[in-house]
């Protein structure tokens, strides 16, 4: 199985549902890829109470760790030289969460071994 998982802490900045008993500051996270259920997705979860789970492109993380990108209800831009911002929207909402833009590049590392490996053989 090549699923990638990493638990990460990232802060919390913004929540959408603020009403939730979820702490602003640092939250615990789990960043998950599995390339055999959707090779160009990653999942993000905070794990905190409740918990709460996105999706968005792999692409778009990686691209948004150099420059501010978006796309439908997601954006990700870097923040400063060592951090990056992860903004979802919902009907709810902006959540936006701060990661250190190296445990997300050392994952994103991983899901590449990961999708390499779960490419097929050429007869």
């Amino acid at each position: 199985m090549n699923v990638v998982e990493q638990y990460a802490r990232a802060q919390l900045v913004t929540d959408a549902d603020a009403s939730q008993a979820l702490d602003r500051g640092t939250v615990p996270v789990r960043l998950v890829y599995d390339p055999e259920r959707d090779p160009r997705t990653v999942w993000v979860r905070l794990t905190g109470t409740p918990t709460r789970e996105w999706t968005l492109p792999r692409d778009l993380l990686e691209h948004g760790l150099r420059t501010p990108m978006g796309r439908g209800d997601v954006r990700v831009w870097p923040c400063g030289r060592v951090q990056t911002i992860v903004e979802f929207h919902s009907a709810q909402g902006v959540t936006m969460v701060q990661f250190e833009t190296k445990a997300v590049t050392r994952f994103l590392r991983r899901t590449h071994v990961a999708a390499a490996a779960a490419e097929p053989i050429p007869h």
